[in-house]
């Protein structure tokens, strides 16, 4: 068996290209998302034979659903070979005064809980792989987050952490763990922000022989 590339927020556009991608290059794909119809669509369009091909609804806030979810990739597939985690999520545009703290929970719930539920839940099996690919997508509001969007920097800032924890955690069990930072994803590519191709292409090279000395970096994609 194949070890296998999990794809978080698979449904979306970027998660749809590199899904897409990652298929097409002959791996063998693990699929999590929340929203089972567009999971089905996007497996569907995949065209992949059963044994190359994992998918499950998943709330990922939801540490044993998580765990539960590792543990049937892992005896599908016989190993874990990366983890791409593209569910994202944003509240802003308030003070901090005038965020609610529900509204701070969400940022918190998306970003940093869901990052910490797979990890805990993944890395083992990324470990015992002996090679492996960690990859998620921020913006470059960490060091100094612009007003207004103070829960959505809190929550970038706090998964960023943990990818850079998991990074040096991880490094001796030739498994690499990386940021992607853009402003903003152009879906329709009209020319603004970064586009999901780019971003794949960058995942892409992070996958390549030549980028495995690169581990905890933060990379700009974004003029």
């Amino acid at each position: 068996m194949n070890s296998a590339i999990v794809i978080t927020g698979a449904t979306g556009v970027l998660g749809n290209l590199a899904a897409k991608t990652f298929a097409e290059r002959g791996n063998s794909l693990a699929l999590l998302d929340h929203d089972k119809d567009k999971l089905d669509s996007l497996a569907l369009g995949l065209n992949l034979p059963d044994e190359r091909l994992f998918k499950l609804t998943v709330d990922l806030r939801d540490g044993q659903a998580v765990r539960s979810a590792a543990e049937a990739v892992s005896a599908k597939f016989g190993g874990i070979s990366a983890l791409i985690h593209l569910v994202g999520g944003w509240v802003g545009g308030k003070t901090i005064p005038e965020t609610s703290a529900e509204d701070f929970e969400f940022m918190l719930n998306q970003h940093a809980w869901t990052t910490f539920h797979l990890f805990k839940s993944f890395a083992p099996h990324l470990a015992a792989n002996g090679w492996g690919r960690v990859v998620t997508l921020s913006v470059p509001l960490g060091v100094i987050p612009f007003g207004t969007r103070g829960a959505y920097a809190a929550g970038k800032a706090a998964q960023e952490a943990l990818v850079q924890s998991l990074a040096d955690e991880l490094k001796e069990n030739g498994v690499a763990a990386n940021v992607i930072h853009v402003k903003s994803i152009d879906v329709k590519n009209e020319g603004k922000g970064t586009s999901p191709a780019e971003i794949v292409s960058a995942i892409l090279y992070l996958f390549s022989d030549d980028a495995a000395k690169i581990n905890g970096a933060k990379i700009p994609l974004y003029r």
